[in-house]
C-alpha cells in the first residue's frame, strides 16, 4: 500500500467539504451568511460570569475544537477576544444539529443561548439555536499536542514555518493568537503616539505618495508611469521636503504617519514598504529635540504597556529619560583609533575590508564614514542613546554644526544596535542647501545611486525663508520590534514583502 502525499490528503479533505457543501445547500441551507447580529464576546464573558450566568447572549466565531457525542456535542470557538466553549444538544437544535454535522473546524457560525458552567467548571454557552455563517472549503492548520514516554508535552501539525506563516498571514493570525496580540500591540503604539503629537500642538497632515522628485532620504526609489502626464513619478522615500515647506508656509508644527518606499534590500530590520513618522517643529533645534523624543517614547512605553522597562532579546531595557549622549566621531575613533574626520578614504576602505565589509567601489567618503560606524560602533549600543554630530558629507539636509566644523547637528536614536529615530537641526539657509545638492549631484555622476536628486523647487521654497526648525522621523516598525520584543520587521508588518511564491506542483 503507497503512502499518501500531503497534497493528496489535503485534496481528500477539501473534497470532503465540498460534498458536506453541497449537503448544506440539499437541505437548504446558506452557508454563506448576510449578517449576523453579536453582542457578546469570549473573553468578556469569562472575566464576567457573574454578570453574564444564566443571561441569553449571541456569539459568533470559528471552530476550532469538536467533541462529538451522539445527540450531543462540545466545540470551542474563536471570536476576536479568544474562545470559548459552546454545547449543542439535539433537543435544543432538532434538524439544525443534523446541520451541526456537516460542518467542520474552520467554519464560522453564530450561536443563541445562555451563559452557564459545566461540571468541570468551564464557563459556557448553551446552544438554543445554530446559524452556519461560512463553510471553510480549506482546513486550518491546528496545532495538536500529545505526550511522550516521559510526559513531555509534543505540539505537531503547528502552522510553523515562518516564510508560509508571513505569505498567509490570515491564517497565522486564525491558529497563532500571540501574533493578533502583536498587531493589536502596534495599533496601540501608534495611537498613543498621534495623541501625544496632537497634545503637543501639532498638526496631522498629508503629503503626496506620487512625487516627480524623490527626496529626504539616501536610498534608490521605486518609478513609475503616469500616463495622462506621460511623465515618470517616484513612490516617496521620505515625506521631508514637503513636510518642511509647510513650515515655510507657515504651519508652527506638523506629523505625518505614513508609508515610505525604498527599493532596497531585504533584511530583518528592512523592508521595501515601512511605516514613519516625520515632525517639523519651527524655531527648535536637534537639543530640543532629543528631550521630545525621551519624553514621547517614554510617554508611549508608559501608556500603552505600564512601564519603561523591558526584556528584549534577553537585555533588560530602560526607555526613561534622559538617554546617553555620544559624539560619532569620538566613538568611531574611541573603537577604531580612526579619526574619520582627518581620514583619507584609503584608510577607511582598509579598515572595513579587513573587517569583512564588502565594498561596492563607489563610495563617498560620507558614506564609507557611515559604513565604519555602523560595523564599529551600532553593535555596542545597546540602551537607548542619542548619536550626534555627524560629518557634513552624511547629511545634506541638516544644519551646520554652530561650533565644530565639518560637522552638522543631527542626531540618531539607537537601541540594541538599530536606528529607530533620526533628527537635525534643518537647514534653512538656500544658498547652503543649493549646494550640498550640487555636491550629492556629484556623488551621483560618480555612481552613488543613493545620492540626493536636485529639488529647486524645494530651494525656491528656502528662498521664501523658513524659520529655525528642528524635524525628527521615527520608524515605526523598528519601534514596534523593540516594544513587542520581535525578532524580525516582518513580524510587525502584517503583509510584508516576499519573493515570488513558487507553486506547488504534484509529478
Amino acid at each position: 500500500m503507497e503512502n499518501s502525499s500531503p497534497i493528496q490528503d489535503l485534496n481528500t479533505l477539501i473534497q470532503r467539504r465540498f460534498e458536506e457543501l453541497e449537503e448544506l445547500n440539499k437541505k437548504g441551507i446558506p452557508a454563506y451568511a448576510y449578517n449576523y447580529d453579536v453582542d457578546s464576546y469570549s473573553k468578556t464573558i469569562k472575566e464576567n460570569y457573574e454578570n453574564y450566568e444564566g443571561k441569553n447572549v449571541k456569539i459568533a466565531g470559528r471552530i476550532m475544537a469538536i467533541r462529538r457525542m451522539g445527540k450531543a456535542s462540545f466545540a470551542h470557538i474563536q471570536d476576536k477576544e479568544g474562545r470559548i466553549q459552546i454545547y449543542l444538544k439535539k433537543d435544543d437544535l432538532g434538524e439544525m444539529y443534523d446541520v451541526f454535522k456537516l460542518l467542520d473546524i474552520g467554519d464560522l457560525i453564530g450561536i443563541s443561548g445562555y451563559v452557564f458552567k459545566t461540571k468541570t467548571g468551564e464557563i459556557s454557552v448553551h446552544s438554543k439555536s445554530l446559524a452556519v455563517l461560512a463553510k471553510s472549503i480549506r482546513p486550518i492548520p491546528i496545532a495538536k499536542e500529545a505526550e511522550d514516554e516521559t510526559g513531555n508535552k509534543i505540539v505537531y501539525d503547528q502552522f510553523a514555518d515562518k516564510e508560509l506563516r508571513y505569505r498567509q498571514r490570515y491564517v497565522d493570525l486564525i491558529v497563532n493568537p500571540e501574533v493578533k496580540n502583536v498587531f493589536m500591540m502596534r495599533s496601540k503604539i501608534i495611537s498613543q503616539m498621534r495623541k501625544f503629537l496632537d497634545s503637543k500642538g501639532l498638526v496631522e497632515v498629508e503629503t503626496p505618495v506620487l512625487q516627480p522628485l524623490y527626496g529626504g532620504a539616501a536610498a534608490r526609489p521605486f518609478v513609475t508611469h503616469h500616463n495622462t502626464l506621460d511623465v515618470d513619478l517616484y513612490l516617496r522615500i521620505a515625506d521631508e521636503l514637503y513636510l518642511k515647506r509647510l513650515i515655510v508656509g507657515g504651519f508652527d508644527g506638523v506629523y505625518e504617519i505614513s508609508k515610505d518606499f525604498r527599493n532596497e534590500g531585504m533584511d530583518r530590520t528592512h523592508n521595501p514598504e515601512f511605516t514613519m513618522m516625520e515632525l517639523y517643529v519651527a524655531y527648535k533645534d536637534y537639543f530640543w529635540m532629543m528631550e521630545f523624543v525621551e519624553e514621547m517614547i517614554s510617554n508611549i512605553c508608559s501608556n500603552v504597556f505600564g512601564t519603561t522597562e523591558f526584556e528584549i532579546e534577553g537585555k533588560k531595557i530602560d526607555f526613561k529619560a534622559p538617554w546617553k549622549r555620544l559624539s560619532m566621531v569620538e566613538e568611531i575613533q574611541k573603537i577604531t583609533g580612526i579619526d574619520v574626520m582627518k581620514a583619507d578614504e584609503e584608510t577607511m576602505k582598509k579598515y572595513l575590508k579587513e573587517n569583512g565589509f564588502k565594498l561596492e567601489g563607489c563610495e563617498s567618503k560620507g558614506k564609507l564614514i557611515d559604513e565604519v560606524f555602523e560595523i564599529s560602533v551600532q553593535p555596542t549600543l545597546i540602551q537607548p542613546v542619542f548619536v550626534m554630530d555627524y560629518p557634513v558629507e552624511l547629511s545634506p539636509l541638516a544644519k551646520k554644526h554652530r561650533s565644530k566644523e565639518g560637522l552638522v547637528e543631527r542626531f540618531e536614536g539607537f537601541v540594541l544596535g538599530r536606528e529607530i529615530c533620526n533628527a537635525f537641526s534643518e537647514l534653512n539657509d538656500p544658498i547652503d542647501q543649493k549646494n550640498r545638492f550640487l555636491e550629492q549631484a556629484r556623488f551621483r555622476e560618480e555612481g552613488d545611486e543613493e545620492a540626493h536628486q536636485i529639488d529647486e523647487d524645494y530651494v525656491r521654497a528656502l528662498e521664501y525663508g523658513m524659520p529655525p526648525t528642528a524635524g525628527l522621523g521615527v520608524g515605526i516598525d523598528r519601534l514596534v520590534m523593540l516594544l513587542t520584543n520581535q525578532p524580525s520587521i516582518r513580524d510587525v508588518i502584517l503583509f510584508p514583502q516576499m519573493r515570488p511564491e513558487k507553486k506547488i506542483t504534484e509529478k
